[in-house]
């Protein structure tokens, strides 16, 4: 299963594709479905969501929350063949074409059918990449370029190489040297990286972040590791997003979801069990020593969600 998706937000005045009436989508905050669309039921909280127009991409987040109901639907048809697919045609009478059954018609049939509702909410995580990328490119990112579904799986870690070329703006390195230690079952955030010898990745760390861990501050280079921060998808895929250099204690505390960023703040929060440490207790409501990229906050939110979803 994919930890990402790219989703189609199309205005009323754009839809070709005239099978329903649309739905009230806000790209910024919000993304409408229901369970008349393929991959419907994939998508999940912490799942990165790329939103864009057909042409160009839009924007970038991490969903948060997904609030699901139930409603009756209207479906239009087609009235010879009794199919959904048929298009607008904006210059030309009839008003409609059957692209089933090529008949041509200005009244379409109708009748109502009971869905499920899907809305996520992401404004918390969004990243503005309005026309950043192409359609094409889009496409290509995709794990099926040729298709056309509304919402189709894609891997966040093409996108995000994508995005940094075309911003020049160098996040990670190479991570080919990187053995990948799978991690045993559970919903959390975790991911175990086995180095050899003095990897490039945690060099350069060291280069921008200094001897400093991100939740303690000072610390010799030798305490400090390389964190990773990615999403831990059901699949139990684990892929290399962004870093910061955390403490050896503090980066196994993280793993274990004991000790987070909580994103309505963007200040620490460390596990009610923890607190009865001196140590740990007063990094609790503390902000973070280091300046963060949109990046990190896009799966700094994606750890949180998902330490919360275990508890």
């Amino acid at each position: 299963m994919t930890n990402a998706w790219l989703v189609l937000v199309v205005g009323d005045d754009r839809r070709q594709h005239v099978g329903n009436d649309g739905y009230d989508d806000n790209p910024r905050y919000r993304y409408s479905w229901d369970s008349t669309v393929p991959n419907h039921a994939r998508v999940a909280v912490g799942h990165v969501i790329a939103l864009w127009d057909g042409k160009v991409l839009i924007g970038v987040s991490v969903i948060h929350d997904i609030a699901t109901g139930t409603e009756e639907k209207t479906i239009y048809f087609c009235p010879e063949c009794e199919r959904a697919g048929f298009k607008r045609r904006r210059r030309m009478a009839p008003a409609y074409r059957c692209y089933q059954c090529e008949a041509l018609f200005d009244t379409p049939g109708q009748k109502t059918k009971p869905v499920t509702t899907y809305r996520s909410h992401h404004g918390q995580s969004w990243i503005d990449g309005r026309g950043l990328l192409t359609g094409d490119e889009l496409r290509n990112l995709c794990d099926s370029p040729s298709s056309q579904l509304s919402m189709r799986p894609m891997r966040w870690e093409k996108l995000q190489d994508a995005l940094l070329e075309r911003t020049g703006e160098e996040l990670l390195p190479d991570t080919e040297d990187d053995e990948w230690v799978p991690l045993p079952a559970g919903h959390k955030v975790s991911k175990v990286r086995v180095r050899k010898g003095q990897s490039a990745f945690r060099d350069r760390l060291l280069d921008k972040q200094g001897h400093q861990c991100a939740m303690t501050g000072p610390a010799p280079a030798a305490a400090l590791e390389a964190a990773h921060l990615y999403s831990y998808a059901e699949s139990g895929e684990h892929h290399d997003y962004g870093g910061l250099l955390l403490r050896r204690d503090i980066h196994r505390l993280f793993d274990l979801g004991q000790i987070a960023v909580d994103p309505a703040t963007g200040l620490i929060y460390v596990a009610p069990s923890l607190r009865a440490y001196p140590v740990y207790e007063q990094l609790h409501g503390r902000p973070l020593t280091v300046q963060l990229r949109p990046e990190h906050r896009v799966w700094l939110e994606a750890h949180w969600l998902s330490m919360r979803a275990s508890e």
